[in-house]
């Protein structure tokens, strides 16, 4: 019936057409369950039974292994609590054999944890907990399978690109010379300014272009007049394509991209010689690449542009002026769709259409690149550096700066005012320092970067702080701590109150130290509140406060709000001055246990630094029960780590208790994993923790000196000493530990 009345508006052979078309469309989703309860998988069955699904049920991991061995499957959800092998590691050996299928754990409240680990790895796409709801379950699953589908898509287009990419290759190459000739020559008879000179030669850098495509673009020169310009002063033969129909067969030898991009055509080919026509016969760099890629002696012949693209069109078709390819190409960033949020109430600025717009200005396209691969390069600060002669990009990545992008000096102003307008700073305001926040959206995190802007002689200097603001806080275990560090600290977390400090430089790992503490032995039976500017990690156990010194919360105002909201447990970002160091400490001695982070250089060196602030020495000495002095080294590749020689004048300005006989030394080689033998870091650590012998010497008023010696006594190791242990485990090298520890011994 329902076809009868269709066909009274659809055409008969639409309709067949239509049904044709659906009977060739794919196989249903193949979902794979898991779970060792029966009537877990009977609910999952009724929650997916009106879903065009193919369900696969397995009662174990072992079973699934099996299931997945015998067919594809698109998406695995599993419990993690199972007998024998359990969720996380069926979802990591999952993620080993069949990479491209989803993966998601299904656990309940006790056990999310235990997954935190598994999600770290990769090896989960998220996790649902019991018990669920079943639209939300409905809706992840959606959500999974598009996202399997876009990555199916993602490798199809690879494959297509695989062409473009060798072309690219070989574009890169005929393109790393930026000195032009041609316009060299023009330059020279006055047909080009030398600021028209400079601009083709940033262009040619940035763009990878060739001299004659700038030249069109520009419309600076006549070329009728630069052709009449090479055939009768430079005396290069001419040819008339319209007058010629080259070889279909030679067009296999250079590709049609390059062709197109280069304005060159292979014409015949006489003994060892290839006839080529070209725009610019002058470019020797590019003849001398074609001659090595094609294996010929190139003769080139000159023609007229226009002659030239209506020839490469003729042939190839119309194509795409290919400006940038390897933009076009390289479009994998997982990080393009992001969203520069100025405010956490105002309103929203997209960056994928400020990046997509070419008619904008190129401080905003600039800008946003720069966030976009220091978010791509795992980047913790972003350096805006002007010098004399450029302007360069500089990313901290594993806490050791590198320079990464050079930008003309003409372009400072523009870049730091674009940066001042997302931080929401007075761009007017060139002479004083200002400090600001952008908050970065990507469809997988959300990121905040904390500006500084500090004028210099070369122009005012912008240092963006990376903070992931959803990154999970880490355990004890993870810190890389020494057994005999880690049980010190356990200890002292146990305590009911006092103060716990870590100190050390900016980057070393201070708050990650604070929120292990605070999460370790967590109890829902105590109240938990953070400080800080911004917040740096989210826990749900904990009630969380931003610092906003603009409209007056500042530090010692929150805190003492604080402590009218009944605290067990407080972590304070920083202590920045005497009032918040008097209001830190007087909350440990009534009765909470406060974590906080202070700039010092070692743990008895906080003790001057706190005394310095204006804490009385009785008030120090009764509420400090702990400090961790840290610093953060870099972790050898274990992908390429291999054995070395010992480098003795390293070793020599550590001292002598690194040159013992025996210990064995590492050093990364360098491999595609990770950067010049390095990835990640690992922490050494400095626990001083507070007795009665130490109280009464800062009462007293001992020296930094005279503290260590008591604390070292009362079995404290220095960061050096344990630098030794990450040393002698293989975890780090000994230039690292002086890049960071700095020589020990005057030699000579």
């Amino acid at each position: 019936m329902a076809k009868r009345y269709a066909s009274l508006f659809f055409d008969q052979n639409e309709d067949e057409a239509a049904a044709s078309a659906s009977a060739e469309k794919k196989a249903p989703y193949r979902l794979l369950l898991v779970d060792d309860e029966p009537h877990i998988l009977a609910s999952l069955r009724r929650v997916f039974q009106r879903e065009n699904y193919e369900l696969l049920f397995a009662r174990s991991a072992e079973e699934a292994i099996r299931i997945l061995e015998s067919k594809p499957v698109e998406l695995i959800m599993t419990d993690f609590m199972m007998p024998g092998m359990n969720g996380s590691e069926l979802l990591r050996e999952v993620r080993e054999r069949w990479p491209q299928t989803i993966r998601i754990m299904l656990t309940g409240h006790a056990n999310t944890d235990a997954v935190m680990g598994s999600i770290k790895d990769g090896a989960v796409y998220r996790f649902i907990l019991k018990p669920w709801n079943d639209d939300d379950i409905r809706l992840t699953i959606a959500l999974a399978l598009e996202q399997y589908e876009l990555i199916q898509r993602t490798r199809a287009l690879e494959q297509e690109n695989k062409k473009q990419n060798r072309d690219l290759e070989t574009i890169t190459k005929l393109t790393a010379t930026n000195r032009s000739q041609l316009a060299i020559l023009l330059h020279k008879k006055g047909w080009l300014n030398p600021q028209q000179i400079q601009q083709l030669h940033r262009e040619m850098q940035s763009h990878k272009t060739p001299v004659v495509r700038q030249l069109l673009k520009h419309e600076w020169v006549d070329f009728r007049k630069v052709f009449e310009l090479l055939r009768d002063e430079m005396m290069f033969e001419d040819i008339d394509l319209r007058e010629f129909q080259p070889d279909p067969s030679l067009l296999s030898l250079i590709p049609q991209t390059i062709c197109t991009r280069q304005l060159v055509l292979p014409l015949r080919v006489q003994g060892k010689r290839l006839r080529l026509a070209m725009v610019d016969p002058m470019d020797v760099s590019l003849i001398d690449e074609l001659g090595f890629m094609t294996g010929y002696t190139i003769h080139p012949l000159l023609c007229e542009t226009a002659q030239m693209q209506a020839k490469l069109a003729e042939i190839f078709g119309e194509t795409n002026q290919l400006d940038d390819i390897a933009t076009k190409i390289g479009t994998d960033d997982p990080y393009e769709g992001i969203e520069i949020v100025l405010d956490d109430e105002g309103d929203q600025e997209s960056l994928e259409q400020l990046l997509g717009s070419s008619e904008e200005p190129p401080a905003i396209r600039l800008v946003n690149a720069i966030i976009l691969e220091a978010l791509r390069l795992g980047a913790s600060d972003i350096h805006v550096h002007p010098r004399t002669k450029s302007l360069v990009v500089r990313y901290r990545i594993d806490g050791v700066l590198q320079d990464k992008i050079h930008i003309p000096t003409n372009l400072l102003m523009s870049v730091v005012s674009r940066i001042k307008v997302m931080a929401e700073l007075d761009i007017t305001e060139r002479r004083r320092p200002q400090d600001g926040r952008i908050t970065v959206k990507t469809p997988m995190r959300i990121v905040d970067l904390r500006i500084s802007t500090l004028p210099t002689i070369n122009g005012e200097k912008v240092v963006m702080r990376v903070l992931e603001r959803q990154s999970s806080a880490q355990s004890l275990q993870d810190l890389g701590l020494s057994e005999h560090n880690l049980k010190r600290l356990k200890h002292v977390v146990a305590k009911p109150q006092g103060i716990i400090l870590a100190t050390g430089p900016t980057g070393s790992g201070k708050t990650t130290t604070l929120y292990a503490l605070l999460q370790h032995n967590a109890s829902p039976e105590r109240n938990y509140v953070t400080i800080e500017d911004p917040v740096e990690f989210h826990v749900d156990m904990a009630g969380q406060v931003p610092v906003k010194d603009r409209i007056g919360l500042d530090f010692a105002s929150v805190l003492r709000a604080i402590l009218r909201q009944d605290p067990d447990v407080i972590l304070l970002g920083e202590i920045r001055d005497e009032e918040t160091a008097d209001v830190a400490f007087h909350a440990a001695m009534t009765g909470h246990l406060v974590y906080s982070t202070l700039h010092t250089s070692s743990a008895a060196a906080t003790v001057a630094r706190l005394l310095d602030l204006g804490l009385k020495p009785f008030v120090l000495a009764s509420a400090l029960e702990a400090i961790i002095a840290q610093r953060l080294v870099r972790r050898i590749c274990s992908n390429c780590r291999e054995e070395v020689a010992p480098p003795t004048d390293v070793l020599s300005q550590l001292g002598p208790q690194f040159l013992e006989d025996g210990l064995t030394y590492y050093q990364g080689r360098g491999c595609e994993k990770c950067h010049k033998g390095y990835k990640g870091r690992v922490a050494m650590h400095e626990v001083l923790t507070m007795n009665e012998q130490l109280r009464i010497a800062i009462t007293e008023g001992a020296s930094a000196m005279q503290i260590e010696h008591i604390a070292r006594e009362q079995g404290m190791k220095v960061l050096l000493d344990d630098a030794l242990d990450k040393l002698r485990s293989g975890l780090t090298t000994a230039d690292e530990i002086l890049r960071l520890l700095g020589p020990q011994v005057l030699n000579g």
